[in-house]
């Protein structure tokens, strides 16, 4: 596998949308018993892929693709829709009988802005960009990530709001991750 300098920005996050789904796939098909962990490793990667996106990909595909401003902030009401929906499955037991049908509904809605990222912002982000800055903005978002909360705060969809908010609740997260793991 290619590193983050390596590596260009557009198939970085397709290859994370292929995790994401098959992530869908294990907590839809696993048992009851591993539902809950495999649904924390969904949390966590959709958690720091959608804050990645929101501080490095979205202001580039704003300033740089014609259109860009409408463009981005379809995809940001996406954004903020999923992750209200992924915040309240993240409170709720995966045992309960509600869960699996609000997964669906999740895994449909990020499912659907996936492809409307891949279609219609990353296309033309490739197009704006050299492969020499797609790869320096793949190795910006894997640091984006590295510092990114593991869990959702709906209402932070804006860069700004991710740097200014974002290292707080990264650490809160992080320190709730451990909480949790250490009671397992």
């Amino acid at each position: 596998m290619s590193t983050a300098m390596e590596q260009d920005v557009i198939d970085l996050l397709r290859q994370q949308h292929g995790e994401i789904r098959d992530l869908f796939d294990l907590v839809q098909n696993c048992g009851a018993g591993e539902r809950r962990e495999a649904f924390e490793r969904l949390v966590r990667l959709l958690a720091v892929h959608e804050t990645a996106e929101e501080e490095i990909v979205h202001p580039a595909a704003r300033s740089a693709v014609p259109g860009g401003d409408g463009l981005v902030e379809d995809r940001l009401k996406e954004e903020r829709s999923a992750k209200e929906l992924l915040s309240e499955l993240d409170g709720m037991d995966t045992g309960d009988p509600q869960f699996m049908a609000k997964l669906d509904r999740l895994r449909t809605e990020v499912l659907t802005h996936a492809r409307a990222e891949e279609r219609y912002e990353f296309e033309q982000l490739k197009g704006e960009f050299g492969e020499a800055e797609r790869r320096s903005l793949a190795a910006a978002v894997k640091a984006a990530e590295a510092m990114a909360p593991t869990h959702p705060h709906p209402g932070t969809e804006s860069a700004t709001k991710n740097m200014l908010v974002g290292p707080p609740m990264a650490m809160m997260d992080r320190v709730r991750d451990l909480i949790r793991n250490a009671r397992k």
